[in-house]
């Protein structure tokens, strides 16, 4: 009798040669106060924490509304924590999709954060503005001509 292959086709193996799945799950900050940071995306931006973990680290995973992906924030080492306030927005930010570009940038600047570059639209016909949330971490807010993720 000849064997029967019963492990399920996997897209994922085709396209990237390993036998599984690969998605993006999070990325990582090191912070001054992961608590309050993770506090302040969550009633700000709709994030929802997801795990935390003690002191002194006090790592937070925060996940998008949706659970999409995930931010780890922490504190760890305390000396370690790279001066966000003072990067070029280019070398690293956070970018959320909205459907309200306008009206976000102002929630946003009444709880804390600060306009790094005022609403445009790119060639593409992109909406875009880059804020800094209240401990320097350059956030951007994009609405999509066209999509590129799933909503």
């Amino acid at each position: 009798m000849k064997k029967r292959n019963t492990k399920p086709e996997n897209k994922e193996t085709k396209q990237n040669g390993y036998a599984g799945r690969i998605f993006l799950e999070h990325v990582a900050l090191n912070v001054e106060d992961p608590v309050s940071m993770a506090s302040w995306y969550c009633e700000n931006l709709g994030m929802n924490i997801v795990k935390k973990g003690p002191a002194p680290a006090n790592t937070r995973f925060i996940s998008d509304a949706k659970g999409n992906i995930l931010l780890e924030v922490y504190n760890n080492p305390p000396n370690d924590i790279p001066d966000y306030a003072s990067m070029n927005p280019l070398l690293l930010h956070i970018a959320f999709m909205v459907d309200d570009v306008e009206k976000i940038c102002r929630k946003l600047t009444a709880a804390g954060a600060t306009v790094v570059d005022d609403m445009s639209i790119t060639d593409s016909g992109d909406i875009i503005s880059m804020l800094r949330d209240p401990w320097g971490v350059p956030i951007q807010f994009v609405k999509r001509d066209k999509p590129m993720l799933s909503k």
